[in-house]
């Protein structure tokens, strides 16, 4: 498969994708408004503010769900001059929405539930209220379910945030029918109190919705996972003895651009690297669903005895420093007496700095006679 056949694929994917999200998110506003105007005609029959906040939730839920659905058609643009990457992160920004609306549901809540502490108001239950709650509450369990299926399915952190706070909004909802039920039997109304708990736990959800989604925004290191199945298929290849600097980009859920250097024999020709890297793109994408914009290389020496051994000791002297991880695009000028290579010190020492001149200034005592050039480079995806 070419690259147009792979890009085509990957349009046609988050077509489906997107159709999907959307389609999952109308169910969702249905569901909702349809509890909601039950939740609101109760809450008002029964005095009960615990059953009146809990509509007020699932209205917040539809307005969720609409965000969803206009984040997924907005990160569904092409891209465009201004942005040549598309706008996948959008789908970010909806997530940091729906995790704010979660936020203010819970504080919203809290205020309310201690205003009825202060201020308690005696409910009116009845068989038919409790009935349609414990109704909502299964409702709302299936679809917390469903939705949060559907996102980890399909990668959308607005979908999956929409479903975990569906499944709250269910342990609120149980929560009121217990303190309904209390009531009756005990004539002891615990809803305002219940509320309050229900409202801190709302409120610690939204807090941990928003960090991650602002981590993602940030931009964080592609999993470690990925990264080394990139790494592997991109040795699979005969000519490829080594693979380093990958880096991965992330445009929006499973929109993934990349770049990697490549270890290839110094005897490998133009059109047959030509051949080389075009295959190599095209089975990352096939595989692992990622479009690397560029791979560069690192030439091997396969003929020079004296530099392959000088490879192997240089190799030898940095490997024997704590922390240092790897060493690629190793090059001499026995000539000009100049030698280059680039290190990788784990994030995990304590200085990386002090590490890297420690290998080098060993490097440097072993070959003195030679000027030395070394970069301190960095694995983005370390495993």
């Amino acid at each position: 498969m070419s690259m147009a056949q792979n890009l085509r694929e990957k349009n046609r994917r988050e077509q489906s994708r997107e159709r999907i999200i959307v389609q999952t998110s109308i169910i969702g506003i249905i569901a909702n408004v349809f509890l909601a105007g039950f939740k609101a005609v109760i809450g008002l029959m029964t005095h009960s503010i615990a059953i009146v906040l809990d509509a007020v939730n699932n209205i917040s839920d539809a307005g969720s769900s609409l965000i969803t659905i206009i984040g997924t058609k907005l990160a569904g643009r092409e891209p465009d001059k201004k942005h040549p990457f598309g706008y996948g992160r959008i789908e970010y920004l909806s997530a940091m929405i729906i995790s704010v609306i979660v936020l203010y549901a819970g504080v919203t809540s809290f205020v309310e539930s201690v205003k009825q502490i202060i201020h308690p108001e005696t409910p009116e239950y009845n068989t038919v209220s409790l009935i349609i709650v414990a109704v909502a509450v299964a409702v709302k369990i299936l679809l917390g379910r469903y939705v949060k299926g559907v996102g980890e399915k399909v990668n959308s952190d607005s979908l999956v945030n929409s479903g975990e706070d569906a499944t709250l909004d269910s342990i609120i909802s149980a929560s009121t029918l217990v303190a309904a039920i209390i009531f009756l039997l005990f004539k002891v109304s615990l809803e305002a109190w219940l509320g309050a708990v229900i409202s801190l736990v709302i409120i610690k959800s939204g807090i941990e919705m928003l960090r991650d989604t602002i981590s993602q925004l940030l931009g964080e290191r592609s999993d470690p996972e990925m990264a080394r199945q990139i790494k592997r298929t991109v040795k699979s290849f005969p000519q490829v003895s080594g693979a380093y600097d990958l880096v991965l980009n992330n445009y929006g859920p499973d929109t993934w651009n990349g770049s990697i250097h490549i270890e290839v024999p110094d005897t490998i020709s133009a059109d047959e690297l030509d051949h080389l890297i075009r295959s190599i793109q095209t089975e990352v994408y096939r595989v692992h669903r990622v479009i690397l914009t560029a791979i560069g290389i690192y030439s091997v020496n396969t003929k020079d005895p004296e530099v392959i051994e000088t490879q192997k000791k240089v190799s030898e002297i940095v490997f024997s420093h704590e922390h240092v991880t790897q060493i690629h695009g190793f090059y001499l000028q026995k000539e000009e007496k100049a030698m280059r290579f680039d290190l990788v010190v784990s994030f995990n020492a304590p200085d990386r700095r002090a590490v890297f001149n420690a290998a080098v200034a060993d490097v440097q005592k072993a070959f003195p006679d030679y000027t030395i050039t070394a970069a301190m480079d960095m694995d983005f995806a370390e495993i």
